[in-house]
């Protein structure tokens, strides 16, 4: 389970975040959304200790995040490109990571072969830096590369961003088995309602900062949803 605690996060005298209580049980699929600067990245940020807290505690499976690294070796996460080394094959980034996990060659090309329809003959043998392809191909890689060595705690922002709509159907089956027979925590950001909408069991909107609607999805949150982003 994360739990969140008074939770804010300030820069320059201005308030960025301010969550006062959240808890994400173990093995939900889980929701954020909101609108640019509603402080989304700053959140999963913050839960990943690549920033430090103005006040308060996020506590990741009974783990401080920011008093200690014991969450590390159960936490994935894909943020951005930056989280690539760009020097490196994706094969050669794929062992690192499996290196870093506790995996070897053999349990990574194993791992990798359930996500062949995924990559779509765009990714392995190509003789290609991660550098050189596309912004879409990138996202494959890196999140794949963040479910090798079976996290129990995935953070994805906007997955689906740059990706065509075949993997984007097969992202969404990837993060519904996951959260479903896996049991993994899923925590995703992400601009597009229709995807979250179709993958979380739970959604929270952001606004400025502060939890403005804590969802469970249902048919009809589609519609909440778009209704109160539309003013």
């Amino acid at each position: 389970m994360i739990v969140v605690n008074d939770l804010t996060k300030t820069y320059n005298g201005t308030a960025v975040l301010n969550i006062e209580e959240l808890q994400i049980p173990s093995g939900q699929s889980f929701g954020l959304v909101g609108n640019n600067g509603a402080g989304k990245t700053t959140f999963f940020s913050l839960l990943l200790d690549l920033v430090r807290p103005t006040s308060g505690y996020i506590v990741n499976n009974e783990v401080m995040v920011n008093k200690s690294e014991e969450w590390k070796p159960f936490t994935s996460a894909f943020i951005d490109e930056s989280f690539l080394i760009g020097y490196l094959t994706p094969e050669e980034y794929f062992y690192l990571v499996g290196e870093l996990r506790g995996w070897n060659r053999a349990d990574v090309d194993t791992f990798l072969k359930k996500y062949e329809l995924f990559f779509n003959g765009e990714i392995l043998k190509k003789q290609k830096y991660l550098r050189d392809l596309s912004k879409g191909n990138q996202k494959k890689a890196g999140i794949v590369a963040a479910l090798i060595g079976d996290p129990e705690v995935v953070i994805l922002d906007e997955p689906f961003a740059n990706l065509d709509p075949t993997t984007q159907i097969r992202l969404k089956e990837i993060i519904r088995e996951l959260a479903g027979a896996n049991g993994v925590t899923v925590l995703i950001s992400s601009h597009d309602l229709i995807h979250v909408t179709e993958v979380c069991k739970r959604i929270v909107v952001l606004d400025k900062g502060e939890i403005t609607r804590d969802i469970q999805t249902a048919p009809e949150t589609l519609k909440e949803l778009e209704s109160f982003f539309a003013g």
